[in-house]
């Protein structure tokens, strides 16, 4: 079934003259890594909102795992864990201290008015997450004190610790540094591998996206496009070929006799493909070639094609 289904989603803002969101529909299936993406103010954020139960819709039918989101919002945030953009942290409290109001909050333990009175099984994963993030040795430090970064981090930890069904990743590297992006995201792998855990990522590093299940961009409060990484980059843009000889003029009259369309940029002779392979087309010269690179194009390649495409501004 369907993890998330979101069908004819409106919002209308009081004041508004259009919709922030006019009519958006997906799904995204259980255990599927989905990412939603768009340029600043293309209604990612309104929609988000609305997932995660903290903001009301105008129209649309919008259910969690089976339960709607206004009717049994409830329910639905018993199966979702989300790391917000925005800090939402208690800065009066520890690191530690924040973790075990949420744990307890979402009914996993009883609360226990100190770390050590809670359970071993708690204690055991409240480290365990700690170390995978990096904050081992501030766990227990007033949140007040620790920087940005070791926030964001903490805020991984709490989002996690009830291994929900859906996680709900709204721009979750943001202020980590590229150690702690790394063993994040292998941790958000693994724990999709063990539990089947449906991961819905928000980003502005388009590259944390390469390795979805489904992208689906929304433009304008509208969903633009929805499709597989390889797909929306095979229709949008072509892979390329970059070359170049002693002998360019020759390189370029022969590419020309092979029927082979190319164009030269300010140093090197580019031929883009689509249905051939590069070999097909390397093989086929007899020239003699002093710079060879096969350009495949990125996820954030086809992204930035396609909002300029369609008058958007990447974000």
């Amino acid at each position: 079934m369907s993890m998330i289904q979101v069908e004819e989603l409106i919002k209308q803002y009081d004041k508004a003259k259009t919709p922030a969101v006019k009519g958006v529909s997906f799904a995204v299936n259980e255990g599927e890594f989905f990412a939603f993406l768009g340029p600043n103010g293309a209604g990612k954020t309104t929609t988000i909102s609305i997932l995660t139960t903290t903001l009301a819709k105008t129209s649309g039918i919008v259910t969690i795992a089976g339960y709607d989101v206004e009717k049994e919002a409830e329910q639905v945030r018993e199966k979702v864990g989300i790391i917000f953009q925005k800090p939402s942290l208690d800065l009066q409290l520890s690191a530690e201290e924040n973790i075990r109001f949420h744990a307890c909050l979402y009914g996993m333990y009883s609360y226990r008015p100190t770390f050590s009175f809670m359970p071993k099984e708690y204690k055991n994963r409240v480290m365990e997450l700690a170390e995978i993030v990096g904050i081992g040795d501030a766990i227990f430090k007033p949140v007040k004190k620790m920087s940005g970064g070791m926030q964001r981090k903490l805020e991984i930890i709490r989002s996690l610790m009830h291994t929900p069904a859906v996680l709900f990743l709204d721009e979750p590297t943001q202020g980590l540094d590229a150690v702690s992006r790394r063993s994040l995201w292998e941790y958000i792998n693994n724990v999709r591998k063990e539990h089947g855990t449906t991961v819905f990522l928000t980003t502005h590093y388009i590259d944390e996206a390469e390795n979805v299940d489904k992208v689906c961009i929304i433009n304008q409060g509208q969903v633009a496009r929805c499709c597989p990484p390889e797909e929306m980059k095979k229709s949008l843009m072509r892979k390329e070929i970059i070359l170049d000889a002693e002998d360019q003029m020759g390189l370029a009259s022969e590419l020309s006799e092979l029927g082979l369309f190319h164009k030269k940029d300010d140093v090197h002779i580019i031929v883009p493909y689509q249905d051939s392979t590069a070999q097909e087309i390397i093989s086929r010269l007899k020239t003699k070639l002093t710079v060879l690179e096969i350009k495949e194009p990125s996820l954030e390649d086809a992204y930035v094609e396609y909002l300029n495409k369609t008058g958007g501004t990447a974000a």
